[in-house]
């Protein structure tokens, strides 16, 4: 995806955020069901990052990734903790 691409779908969508060249310090996948969760800690950022894929994928950690992303809330053991959805990962 260009970055012409990308600047028009976070134009269009209000609460999606691009963020480049950041490090990654964990990245954990668990398999659920047929699904691949991948939770992915960014350097200097509190919050997991997650996504889904079908297969298993590479480790990113160390890696410099450009990430597009929205904040969400998920509710784990009734307490509301805050998770970025990945929409698109990119190593850069």
């Amino acid at each position: 995806m260009s970055k012409k691409a990308i600047k028009k779908l976070v134009e269009k969508h209000q609460n999606l955020i691009h963020s480049e060249e950041l490090k990654v310090s964990s990245h954990v996948q668990r398999e659920e069901d047929e699904w691949y969760i991948n939770t992915v800690m960014i350097e200097n950022v509190s919050a997991p990052f997650k996504y889904k894929r079908r297969k298993k994928y590479q480790t990113l950690t160390g890696n410099l990734v450009n990430i597009t992303y929205y904040p969400a809330t998920e509710s784990i053991a009734g307490m509301d903790i805050e998770v970025m959805k990945v929409v698109r990962i990119k190593v850069s």
